[in-house]
């Protein structure tokens, strides 16, 4: 399926694997701030869905966070963070590519991309010179 030129299904999966590769090169601090990240984008609809934590779960694990990053990303998709904390711009260019990928693979794990989620991917592109 495609929507508004994303594809949705396998090549989310292809691109996971991929993505997963480059995220073991992160610090902590960039694990964490993409977590941020991602949860921000969790919410752009106003709903956490349970494939969306699902996938939130996922990356967790395959970030090795420790139990205190873990509870705070777990805090994130009961109140999503501060707009101020998840500035595009403050992304180190290097890591921009990893955060849009991974940010496209959270809004379409459930298989549904809503309208909001599109126009919040659109500019979150955007802020990163990515278009």
């Amino acid at each position: 399926m495609t929507f508004h030129g994303l594809r949705v299904g396998s090549e989310v999966r292809i691109s996971f694997l991929v993505v997963s590769r480059q995220m073991k090169k992160l610090s902590s601090q960039e694990r964490l701030r993409l977590m941020k990240f991602v949860c921000s984008f969790v919410w752009a609809d106003l709903e956490v869905k349970d494939s969306e934590r699902k996938f939130v779960a996922k990356m967790t694990k395959k970030l090795h966070l420790d139990a205190a990053e873990a509870a705070q990303v777990k805090g994130w998709l009961e109140v999503p963070p501060p707009p101020e904390e998840v500035d595009p711009t403050d992304i180190p260019r290097e890591h921009r590519q990893l955060f849009l990928d991974t940010i496209r693979d959270v809004i379409t794990a459930d298989g549904e991309v809503s309208q909001d989620e599109w126009e919040e991917l659109a500019l979150f592109e955007q802020l990163l010179g990515n278009h």
